[in-house]
């Protein structure tokens, strides 16, 4: 328009995500940053930087898989309320806790599903039929792992009390009848109140304190 000036156009500012600037998202979630690491990257919560296909432990923020984790629900969303992973995770956890295992165990329990904050939770029946899926979710909680100081694979009890969990979780949150999923462990006999995701949030956060206090 006639008598107004072209305006350069404007660089994103250094506190803004990188996407709002003039590079194509391409470019941006390819981490050319030259950091060395492959593949794209995820933002995350707290600000960072994930990268899926290359996950380091200096990467991993409690805080950001808390936040995810209260945020996605168990069941592909298919239960009669609102479920989270979190919740989920912090009642392995306390399982395992009366059980008498360690505080190290306990923990191991409460981040068995850690890698879901950086990744899909994917159905059971489908995990199998992707390609490659297993080793990249194997990667990051290694990561996850190393980034708290524990050993993986996670303690076999922790395998034990997520698969009896399932069957809590089936009776007091699902509306069909899942008897042929022959579930090899018995009940934990919990009772399941769903909690609200800042709830959730807020008690994983807790847990994880708990049980970093406390050591191995």
């Amino acid at each position: 328009m006639a008598g107004v000036a072209e305006r350069a156009p404007r660089a994103a500012p250094r506190n803004e995500w990188p996407f709002r600037g003039h590079r194509t998202m391409a470019e941006v979630m390819a981490g050319e940053a030259g950091n060395g690491q492959e593949g794209a990257w995820v933002p995350t919560f707290t600000g960072r930087r994930f990268w899926p296909l290359d996950p380091r432990p200096e990467h991993v923020c409690i805080e950001d898989i808390a936040h995810a984790l209260s945020l996605k629900c168990r069941y592909g969303g298919h239960c009669c309320t609102f479920y989270s992973v979190a919740q989920h995770s912090v009642l392995v956890s306390e399982a395992l806790e009366r059980e008498g295992h360690s505080s190290a165990v306990q923990l191991q329990g409460l981040m068995h599903d850690a890698a879901e904050a950086y990744l899909p939770d994917v159905a059971r029946p489908v995990k199998p039929r992707l390609k490659g899926f297993a080793r990249v979710e194997g990667e990051v909680e290694l990561a996850i792992a190393e980034a708290f100081g524990l050993p993986w694979p996670w303690n076999t009890a922790v395998k034990r009390v997520d698969v009896a969990i399932l069957r809590d979780e089936a009776s007091k949150l699902m509306n069909c009848d899942l008897s042929d999923w022959r579930l090899p462990e018995p009940a934990l006999g919990i009772d399941i109140a769903p909690w609200q995701p800042g709830e959730a949030e807020r008690r994983f956060l807790e847990r994880f304190a708990e049980l970093w206090e406390a050591g191995p």
